[in-house]
């Protein structure tokens, strides 16, 4: 790796490491050991009755190697992505789907996946305004650490220009992050479709 590559590796390292010390992410990765405190305990809970994910090709791309024979995931991931590519099985109940037919088509074939279970849209910014866009959002889900930083994708551009309403639903400061979660209110008051 070299320029930009590494410092894209940095960029990821201090906006995520904290997450890689955790006792439940090590233990979805198959690794020992690792922390268990309330950053633990909210990521537990985030992913406690997940039955699939969205993700971007970013995402995927920058994870795939990382994350080798048994990602964390354990449940089926669509991959939101121009490049078709045939689906990816891996242990632990991962498989990779690539789609191609955008955000709808993504969490509508995540959605009969996850069954009575929740679908999670584990990132990268692009697909989550796209899920936001499209109405489909139940909960956003954010995790502030404290770093500015000076470029990349912001989170909620490209959303549309209508005002999105939310409901707080937790808020719980650690020495390492603020996490907030919010309810997505539609303009008639009901969750999102």
């Amino acid at each position: 790796m070299g320029g930009i590559e590494d410092q894209a590796s940095a960029t990821h390292e201090r906006l995520l490491g904290w997450v890689h010390e955790l006792a439940i992410w090590r233990a979805n990765a198959g690794l020992e050991g690792g922390l268990v405190h309330d950053d633990d305990r909210v990521l537990r809970d985030a992913t406690a009755n997940v039955g699939a994910y969205v993700m971007g090709r970013r995402m995927f791309d920058f994870g795939e190697e990382p994350w080798g024979d048994e990602p964390p995931f354990h449940a089926p991931v669509f991959v939101l992505t121009h490049r078709p590519r045939e689906t990816v099985t891996k242990e632990g109940g991962t498989t990779y789907t690539f789609v191609t037919e955008g955000i709808e088509s993504a969490i509508r074939q995540a959605t009969a996946a996850a069954g009575e279970k929740d679908v999670r849209v584990e990132g990268g910014a692009t697909a989550a305004q796209q899920a936001l866009a499209a109405g489909l959002v139940n909960t956003i889900e954010l995790h502030l650490i404290p770093v500015l930083l000076g470029d990349g994708v912001r989170p909620f551009d490209r959303i549309g220009t209508a005002p999105i309403e939310l409901e707080r639903i937790r808020v719980i400061e650690t020495a390492v992050a603020t996490h907030l979660s919010y309810r997505v209110i539609r303009s008639d008051g009901q969750p999102p479709r």
